[in-house]
């Protein structure tokens, strides 16, 4: 893998490409530019990789020195704050705010290159470790505790990560590849490590002391989230102005961490949270729910910093309402489904129905009604078993069908007026074949009554051969010519 040294010469490497293909013509931009570029050479040539305070400068700057001073002076005087009168942008103490947290910024910035240094040196003693311990402030303990220690049995790191993760580290640890480092080389990474705990300190009473003066600057966001995840929200965001202008859903992202499992569940472990994490209302929101909390969270944290921002309520009141609204969120979502409520039945109709008399309902009523053997099957006869169609009670029972002692199922059944008047009609009509002789005569007749019929033909032709009909119609008889004399 290449070391940093390997990356800035790189990038000298690209640097000159591109000075090369500047146009001639433009020859005092050309000098000028040749000029920067030989001076930047100049300090990258001066730079050595090897030591630790030519990468590593926050510490040695003045305004690192004076911000971290007035700090510390203002967390011993206390957060006596007169806030009447004054505006929020004149005031020192919001001056030294807004300093803060560029300053925690920077201090991250600076953790991340020295995290990079220490990697880089202790990748040839124990080169796994970095793929198991990701947060630097973790990486820099560890280091610093295993040392040059090939055996991590003798070293305890319980306090410093972990479980589980120090389990595997241990047993990493017994099959690396690495060899023990140089003494030098060692003093060097421990050097550095010291100087990403004192940055991480340093880091700490920073955000203690924008923490102690939220409810002045930001008291809405205090309100909803608590003092401290709000000074660390302004602190990673880089200000309240730049907190305000984030999106929620990168808002509910800061202060992530990349979590390794090393092969354990991922039941219980909260992705894409950050410092809401630590907020009372998600702590105490069930874990089915903690998601939807979270991003609520997030979203009326940003309201709140927006508020904040313009200096909207210096109160809180906004911050306070917000956070009611959040718990009456969750509540209700907490709440079990209603009831299915029984469906009514509906008003019984009282009303007679409007169906007149007369024949007509006569007929209908006698053409449904209930005939003589459905009503014996219908009955019962007191301490006579009933017969059944499967036997022994089984299947359709008869009732007291049979029951007379006859032995028998059938009754004779009255035909209604209606079914006599019907046949009645049908017989009088003609449904037989006409009495011709053709051989397309048939001596069958389909009628409604009984089906098919045999008829005899012959009969209507003997019965139309009498009378005058038989002059007219009848099939043997001719026209005559009488003659006139």
């Amino acid at each position: 893998m290449a070391t940093l040294a390997d990356t800035f010469l790189a990038d000298l490497d690209e640097l000159s490409d591109n000075e090369a293909e500047i146009p001639a013509d433009n020859n005092v931009d050309a000098a000028d530019m040749d000029e920067d570029v030989d001076g930047d050479l100049a300090d990258l040539e001066n730079l050595n990789y090897d030591d630790l305070d030519s990468v590593s400068k926050l510490q040695q700057t003045q305004r690192y020195i004076d911000i971290v001073q007035k700090v510390e002076e203002a967390l011993k005087k206390g957060s006596d704050v007169t806030i009447q009168g004054v505006d929020l942008e004149d005031d020192p103490e919001y001056q030294l705010i807004v300093e803060c947290n560029a300053l925690s910024v920077d201090i991250e910035n600076e953790i991340v290159i020295i995290h990079n240094f220490i990697r880089d040196k202790y990748r040839l003693k124990f080169p796994e470790l970095e793929s198991l311990v990701h947060h630097p402030i973790d990486y820099a303990r560890v280091v610093k505790k295993i040392g040059n220690e090939m055996d991590l049995t003798l070293v305890d790191l319980e306090g410093l990560l972990p479980s589980a993760i120090i389990m595997v580290v241990s047993v990493t640890a017994s099959t690396t590849t690495g060899k023990p480092l140089p003494e030098e080389v060692l003093s060097k990474t421990i050097e550095a490590c010291d100087r990403a705990l004192t940055l991480d300190s340093a880091k700490k009473n920073v955000l203690d002391f924008v923490e102690s003066r939220m409810g002045y600057i930001a008291p809405n966001v205090s309100a909803i989230v608590g003092s401290a995840v709000a000074a660390k929200l302004m602190g990673t965001a880089g200000g309240l102005s730049a907190l305000a202008k984030m999106p929620a859903c990168n808002v509910q992202l800061l202060g992530a961490k990349k979590k390794n499992l090393a092969g354990f569940s991922t039941a219980t472990s909260q992705f894409h949270v950050g410092y809401l994490e630590q907020t009372e209302i998600f702590q105490t929101t069930p874990p089915p729910l903690r998601m939807r909390a979270c991003r609520l969270l997030a979203a009326k944290s940003t309201l709140a910093a927006r508020v904040d921002s313009i200096r909207g309520d210096p109160s809180g009141k906004t911050g306070r309402t917000l956070k009611d609204e959040i718990h009456k969120k969750i509540e209700r979502w907490q709440e079990p489904p209603p009831a299915k409520q029984p469906k009514p039945l509906p008003v019984p109709d009282s009303e007679p129905k409007k169906k007149r008399g007369g024949r007509r309902l006569r007929k209908m009523k006698e053409r449904y009604a209930i005939t003589d053997m459905r009503k014996l099957a219908n009955r019962m006869q007191f301490g006579v078993p009933e017969e059944s169609s499967l036997g022994d009670g089984l299947g359709e029972g008869y009732g007291m069908l049979g029951q007379a002692g006859s032995g028998k199922l059938r009754v004779s059944v009255g035909q209604s007026k209606l079914a006599a008047k019907v046949a009645k009609k049908f017989k009088e009509r003609s449904y037989g074949s006409s009495g011709a002789t053709s051989g397309l005569t048939s001596s069958l007749a389909f009628t409604p009554v009984q089906g098919i019929e045999l008829t005899n033909p012959q009969a209507h032709a003997h019965q139309l051969g009498s009378g005058t009909q038989s002059t007219y119609f009848s099939e043997t008889g001719t026209f005559s010519k009488i003659k006139r004399t």
